[in-house]
């Protein structure tokens, strides 16, 4: 394919939205030595392409060294980081898809029921026409000249090639806890209160102990960290929407604008005001 789809321009923006296509969301690096995440998760389904060097990858409870032309997914939940090797050069492109949207594609493939989203099973891939699709997909979107149509089209046709080429393998099953699952509920219902664990425990009917080692083994985050990342999920929601960086700070539970700054930027390797429309 050529050259120009596997350079980042340095003018491309952090963040690519258009609000005639709601369900995505672009974001590219060029510098990935610039950029470290702690381990988070998203709301919506993430898909990415290494365009050019390595990195690390964390996915859950697996960890591998990923390179140019790998494919990363990683499903709403799923608890993840990218980050490099040492101060080894790498960039990647990565597109955030609305799970309830997806799902309608996952209809066409006759998978998943109802509107509920399947998860995919694959966490990377190799396949060179998903890599190469989603450069292309990727430019597409970003370019200011292709109008809104064509792109709704081409995001279609990239998402059934997913389907079509990773979503008929079954997902892994994982053992419901429903106590575990009722202190994750819990948190979600408070989570822009001051959450005490003895509230969470409480709720859940579990001991301290008992509580974080099995919801580590069942959402891989502590309380803590699990509390947090929801946080910072509403905070994105909240900016996206256009709200004032000093309010979304304050409603979403963080002490002040200079703790939202630090625990945003740590969690999405941008700052607030980049993330900002």
């Amino acid at each position: 394919m050529p050259a120009d789809h596997r350079t980042i321009s340095p003018t491309t923006p952090h963040f690519w939205r258009d609000a005639q296509l709601p369900f995505i969301e672009a974001r590219c690096i060029e510098d990935g030595r610039k950029v470290c995440y702690s381990r988070h998760s998203h709301d919506v389904f993430s898909i990415g392409a290494i365009t050019s060097g390595s990195s690390t990858y964390l996915h859950e409870k697996t960890s591998l060294t990923i390179s140019t032309g790998t494919v990363v997914l990683m499903n709403p939940g799923d608890v993840h980081a990218c980050n490099p090797i040492e101060d080894q050069p790498w960039s990647y492109i990565m597109l955030y898809i609305d799970a309830g949207w997806l799902a309608s594609i996952q209809q066409v493939c006759s998978v998943g029921e109802a509107q509920a989203f399947r998860p995919i099973a694959a966490t990377h891939t190799h396949s060179v026409a998903l890599f190469e699709g989603l450069l292309t997909l990727h430019a597409m979107l970003i370019d200011p000249a292709v109008d809104a149509l064509r792109k709704h089209e081409a995001t279609l046709a990239y998402c059934l090639l997913m389907q079509q080429t990773l979503g008929c393998s079954a997902p892994p099953v994982r053992k419901a806890n429903q106590k575990v699952e009722r202190a994750a509920a819990y948190i979600d219902q408070h989570c822009l209160e001051a959450v005490r664990l003895e509230e969470i425990c409480r709720a859940a009917n579990l001991s301290e102990a008992y509580l974080i080692r099995a919801f580590e083994q069942r959402y891989h985050m502590t309380p803590h960290a699990y509390l947090i990342n929801r946080r910072i999920q509403l905070a994105q929601t909240q900016l996206r929407e256009g709200d004032p960086i000093t309010d979304v700070a304050v409603q979403t539970g963080f002490a002040d604008q200079a703790h939202f700054q630090r625990v945003f930027k740590k969690h999405l390797a941008v700052t607030p005001g980049q993330y900002k429309p």
